[in-house]
């Protein structure tokens, strides 16, 4: 599969980006608020959706590895224009605590014709960062080679055949 690289500049980009984000890994320590800048930036371990997708419409060969078709990305987020970060639910101090990223959400300010609003960011155990943004501007790229993970994420709704 080849890297992908997204942007984000409405909320309907932002919802097919959160899809391919769904349940990546983070650590407290890949993720940096630059006010100076207006940056929220992160790096985390994105689960290769569609390649687990592509993988289980294909017949299992007998004898094949189980997780066949799971993989992992290394991927770069980058969200600019950002005026304020509040964290609910995560340790700052805990630099090496991972976090299961669950969604990505626009919620625009009352003003419709103004472009600001929230942008939140929600983890599993119920921990959030929403950014305050003067408008949506979001990047999403790939940052090299994918590896072979033996599990697919589950989730507690999720229904077992």
């Amino acid at each position: 599969m080849p890297d992908l690289k997204l942007i984000a500049l409405d909320a309907d980009d932002l919802r097919v980006i959160s899809a391919h984000l769904q349940d990546a890994v983070l650590r407290v320590a890949d993720m940096a608020y630059l006010p100076k800048e207006k940056r929220f930036a992160a790096v985390a371990n994105r689960f290769d959706w569609d390649k687990a997708l592509a993988a289980a419409k294909k017949p299992v060969k007998t004898g094949s590895a189980n997780g066949a078709g799971l993989e992992r990305r290394r991927t770069g987020l980058r969200f600019e224009r950002v005026l304020a970060a509040k964290v609910s639910g995560i340790n700052l101090k805990d630099r090496r605590a991972a976090l299961a990223l669950l969604a990505i959400t626009f919620t625009p300010s009352p003003d419709p014709d103004a472009p600001d609003g929230d942008v939140t960011l929600t983890f599993s155990g119920g921990a959030a960062i929403r950014l305050t943004v003067e408008c949506l501007e979001f990047e999403m790229k790939d940052l090299g080679a994918a590896w072979s993970t033996k599990r697919s994420p589950a989730h507690p709704d999720d229904k077992v055949s």
